[in-house]
């Protein structure tokens, strides 16, 4: 057998690409980077024995947070889900409702949704944003709802569809204008999941200000972490003041007394953590710059190699590239695994996208739009080492 008689291997193919970029393994698929005034902050923290969740750098890190994304409020929370949950709380869901999500997505989204007893109706995704698809949705909820009482009614199953919430996939930002055209008609409220998306804009206008709420997650493998933590945003200021009563135990100010007016929630950021923040968010600049220059390398490195493509960020929109993802071409789809497997065994850890929600057990009876362009982006999509030190 001649050279030209060779079977092509894609996977291996794939492996020298990711290798020419950020060397030999073993590497996460995205780790934290600690090269700023964390332990500055934390000690401070410390000395002051303020590290449970009354603290100056709680207050801080909401500031911060708020001047870097243009939102009049930010809240601190522990993590990225329980934002989602009080946001839906704060949007009127309540038991017996509909809320609109992605089916590809992570199962927070789905899971602070069952938090609030309501119901996932699982909808498609588009190829170029990976996220929530805006014209397909429209043309779901035309054949499928009608509006009753100023609702949005699913005549299927006759409950009222109170709240979207489209998911930034890997950091890139949606089509979110024509998503609130979508809300605006059907009368739903828009909560954005920004978890992934910290740094991504739309028109210079941050990710996660657009809805009636937006939600962060700082994970210890998001862009920055706090350990555990997340965030709610909100341009509407009585309802930033009600986001920060309910996730501090809804307890009324006062010197000495312990009164709370009503159910709330103790997701309150601890200081300490709050602390590590301040620090990662002053090095946000730096990881976003460090994460496009890994991009273009990496996008250099494919840009000869049949069936494989690195997804980009959408014309006049500005990703933070949280996650570099490879996308299979729909004939190479059937490789995914050899491409998992061989990078894995290299020591370059890849995974695959989420099991979509409509497949795990506890969502499969729920309500659902058809899904053929999430059923096929499951099966191409591959993320690839990301962290913001690989270059």
């Amino acid at each position: 057998m001649n050279r030209m008689d060779t079977p092509r291997n894609l996977a291996q193919e794939i492996v020298r690409a990711i290798s020419s970029v950020v060397g030999a393994g073993p590497l996460a698929l995205h780790e934290p980077r600690f090269r700023g005034n964390e332990w500055i902050y934390l000690k401070e923290c410390l000395d002051s024995t303020f590290v449970s969740s009354v603290g100056k750098f709680v207050d801080r890190f909401e500031d911060d947070l708020a001047a870097f994304t243009g939102a009049k409020r930010a809240i601190a929370v522990v993590n990225g889900t329980a934002a989602l949950h009080v946001s839906l709380l704060l949007a009127g869901v309540t038991a017996g409702d509909e809320v609109l999500l992605p089916a590809l997505t992570f199962i927070a989204t789905a899971n602070a949704v069952a938090y609030c007893q309501a119901t996932p109706h699982f909808v498609d995704s588009e190829e170029r944003s990976l996220g929530m698809d805006a014209h397909a949705l429209r043309d779901h909820l035309s054949s499928t709802t009608e509006l009753r009482g100023g609702h949005c009614i699913n005549l299927s199953t006759g409950r009222v569809i109170r709240a979207m919430v489209p998911m930034h996939t890997f950091g890139h930002p949606l089509d979110i204008e024509a998503l609130l055209a979508v809300a605006h008609d059907f009368h739903i409220q828009l909560i954005e999941d920004a978890a992934e998306s910290l740094g991504s804009t739309v028109g210079g206008r941050h990710t996660g200000t657009f809805g009636l709420m937006g939600t962060l997650s700082f994970n210890g493998n998001k862009t920055i972490t706090t350990g555990g933590g997340g965030a709610i945003l909100t341009n509407d200021l009585e309802l930033g003041k009600r986001a920060k009563h309910i996730t501090t135990t809804a307890k009324l100010p006062h010197r000495w007394n312990f009164v709370h007016d009503e159910v709330g929630y103790n997701y309150r950021l601890p200081n300490l953590n709050a602390a590590l923040g301040c620090a990662q968010l002053e090095q946000l600049p730096g990881f976003l710059a460090d994460k496009r220059r890994l991009f273009e390398r990496y996008q250099s490195a494919f840009a000869d190699i049949e069936g494989v493509r690195l997804v980009v960020e959408p014309v006049g929109r500005h990703s933070n590239y949280w996650l570099q993802t490879l996308l299979l071409d729909e004939s190479f789809a059937d490789q995914r695994d050899a491409v998992l497997t061989a990078t894995n065994d290299a020591g370059l850890m890849t995974r695959p996208v989420w099991a979509l929600m409509n497949r795990l057990s506890m969502f499969s009876s729920a309500p659902k739009a058809p899904l053929p362009m999430v059923e096929s982006l499951e099966r191409r999509l591959i993320n690839i080492p990301s962290s913001s030190g690989l270059v």
